[in-house]
């Protein structure tokens, strides 16, 4: 058989193979905060192996699916914040939020209100919360922390004015078991349904933060604000959406919680602000704004939640697992500072000045 002479060689089939992954994976590199989240992975990777080791139990299909399910609602919250992380804000009025959502929504439905409409009002209200915020802190020019603040405090009243300083009863009408089916005791293919939310979340807000103008929006903001500005960026009305997309992910986590209980408690969502920062921080989106990854924060929701759970395999007291999730957030802090210093300094890392 005569062979061609102009065929390309298996090795040479090879080697094209090998040099296209790698200039593929050099461009995925390029992006950034890529190289943070490529750590952070390989961190979550080797601390499920060690809690592996350390209990067989670890990697079962009932603890992994358990696992997904705890991990969901700080994912979403966690994407809420990394949005206004990335404009270089902070949100704390997420978690009382969380429990203004699981109360409002829960209030109307044991008053009669269907769960068709009691869920519209329910997030409605939050986004106007989510407003308030933005035009505080876009329009009024307060600091973000002053803001939320303000309205972390208003929204944990109203958690606790509108059934009377008291929680719901138990929802029992108003579709009230679909409504617990389809944020958290439901399942799909395996997998319970508050997972399958925060995937559908993720794939939205990533492509809204990674493919279109208000991302792009998003990111200037937290880049350089004035220059944003001056290049014609409505930073008000992108600094506000940032706000506004933080309170509906808060919103979602107040029905997942109120689908848990079957009830509203008026402490829903408490600490989830802190939560939130760390899924985001550990993922490498920076604190500083401007940069920033959401599959990111899934990683680092997903850090968070291994801690959790492994270390209660392990037998580790409360007290411990939160003392290593502080550890995690500081080094995660840290590393991005370092990462933006133009060189390893210490000196310079910590805002002194390098002797000559």
């Amino acid at each position: 058989m005569i062979q061609n002479e102009n065929a390309p060689r298996p090795a040479a089939r090879t080697r094209g193979a090998a040099s296209g992954i790698g200039n593929a994976f050099h461009r995925m590199m390029q992006i950034r905060g890529m190289g943070q989240v490529v750590s952070v992975t390989a961190a979550l990777v080797l601390m499920s192996l060690v809690f592996a080791l350390i209990n067989d139990k670890f990697m079962t299909a009932q603890n992994i699916t358990s696992l997904l399910r705890q991990v969901a609602p700080i994912l979403i919250i966690g994407m809420g914040q990394s949005y206004v992380l990335i404009t270089g804000g902070i949100d704390l009025s997420i978690g009382s939020l969380v429990g203004m959502s699981a109360m409002m929504s829960a209030t109307l439905m044991t008053h009669g209100v269907h769960a068709l409409i009691a869920l519209p009002l329910t997030i409605l209200a939050c986004l106007l919360v989510g407003l308030l915020n933005g035009t505080l802190i876009a329009q009024a020019k307060l600091p973000p922390f002053i803001a939320t603040l303000g309205t972390m405090i208003m929204a944990r009243g109203v958690a606790q004015i509108v059934n009377g300083n008291m929680n719901t009863d138990q929802i029992t009408a108003g579709g009230a078991e679909a409504i617990r089916d389809l944020f958290y005791y439901g399942k799909f293919l395996g997998v319970y349904t508050p997972v399958w939310l925060a995937l559908v979340l993720f794939l939205v807000f990533n492509y809204i933060l990674s493919s279109t103008r208000t991302g792009r929006h998003i990111y200037a903001l937290g880049s350089n604000y004035e220059a944003a500005r001056f290049s014609g960026v409505s930073v008000k009305w992108a600094m506000t959406k940032a706000y506004m997309i933080s309170s509906f992910m808060s919103c979602m986590v107040g029905f997942i919680l109120m689908a848990q209980s079957g009830m509203g408690t008026m402490d829903a969502g408490t600490s989830y602000e802190l939560n939130a920062v760390a899924a985001s921080v550990i993922g490498g989106v920076s604190t500083m704004g401007g940069q920033g990854l959401l599959f990111g924060t899934v990683v680092g929701a997903c850090i968070w939640g291994v801690l959790q759970n492994g270390l209660q395999f392990a037998g580790a007291p409360l007290a411990l697992k939160n003392i290593v999730v502080g550890i995690v957030v500081i080094v995660s802090v840290l590393i991005d500072r370092i990462a933006r210093s133009d060189a390893l300094d210490l000196k310079k890392l910590f805002g002194r000045r390098a002797k000559a």
